[in-house]
């Protein structure tokens, strides 16, 4: 994987994946990683190398915590962590990932009181807000 320096995207959604291999560091130019339907525990800390990074769907898989290194994703605009099993996020992801519009954590035993009192929520809420109006003003009738 770590050859594919110059890919945009990678979709490796149901594969029984159990672990991604930690060269995936070396794909700075990826915008979107799919890792849904999969078997994985945990995300790499080198993922947090992926500097474009602006669209990470994680879904329906076995993830108890992210990385430390996610903060790291200052492109990051959305966030899929659905169905897995989320006790915790990195304390200053949402402060530090300014850029984070969408963050989804249904099904994970995570509390909303937990998430709400992170440190930079309210800025996510206005960002949350701004990409809720962007939504409804493409919508068609």
């Amino acid at each position: 994987m770590g050859q594919l320096v110059r890919i945009e995207k990678l979709s490796i959604s149901g594969n029984m994946l159990l672990s991604l291999p930690e060269t995936i560091d070396s794909l700075r130019n990826l915008s979107l990683l799919n890792v849904s339907n999969n078997k994985l525990k945990y995300l790499p800390e080198s993922v947090g190398s992926c500097f474009s990074l602006e669209e990470l769907q994680a879904y329906d898989n076995l993830i108890e915590e992210l990385p430390a290194s996610v903060c790291n994703l200052v492109h990051l605009k959305s966030l899929c962590l659905n169905n897995n099993k989320v006790t915790q996020i990195p304390p200053n992801l949402l402060k530090d990932c300014k850029a984070l519009q969408n963050i989804a954590l249904h099904d994970n035993p995570i509390s909303m009181d937990q998430f709400q009192r992170m440190e930079g929520f309210q800025e996510f809420k206005g960002r949350r807000k701004k990409f809720d109006k962007q939504i409804e003003s493409n919508a068609y009738p």
